[in-house]
């Protein structure tokens, strides 16, 4: 997920800077009913966080998604991601998480880890693509509606 590959795609991928990009990055959010809803406070809050990494993709200077990581000891786990619906399947989320896979590598994490709704096949396939395994599952984990998370994991 080198650099190259980032400008043939036109995508360039760099650090959240809240006080810029939460509210743009909160719209997001909002409009992807996948990812976990994070409001605007969330997300300026989120540097007062320990361990936690949080990278934008931008089309010129539209931010187009966001991934959100958080490294304890050597593990890793993915905690949102999002991409605006009308630029999906372009490859912003696989540049994303192949940016936070590298930090995570850098850092000698081991393992990665993510919860994805039980439902959300094409979230398993995308994960599943990039080398995931499912290997267990959390009950109720998701509200509104409730349902069950699949765990999946990598590892490095």
């Amino acid at each position: 997920m080198g650099d190259e590959s980032q400008r043939r795609s036109g995508y360039s991928i760099r650090q959240f800077r809240p006080e810029e990009d939460a509210v743009e990055v909160a719209r997001i959010l909002a409009a992807t009913p996948e990812a976990t809803l994070w409001g605007e406070s969330d997300l300026l809050r989120m540097r007062e966080l320990s361990g936690v990494t949080a990278l934008v993709c931008e089309n010129g200077t539209v931010i187009s998604g966001i991934a959100i990581g958080r490294m304890a000891a050597d593990e890793a786990e993915i905690l949102n991601l999002a991409v605006r619906q009308e630029t999906r399947r372009r490859g912003e989320g696989k540049l994303l998480v192949g940016r936070l896979l590298e930090e995570y590598r850098r850092c000698r994490v081991s393992r990665v880890f993510l919860e994805v709704r039980e439902s959300n096949a094409g979230a398993m396939a995308f994960y599943e693509s990039l080398g995931f395994q499912a290997v267990g599952k959390r009950k109720d984990y998701y509200q509104d509606p409730k349902e069950a998370a699949l765990v999946m994991e990598l590892g490095l």
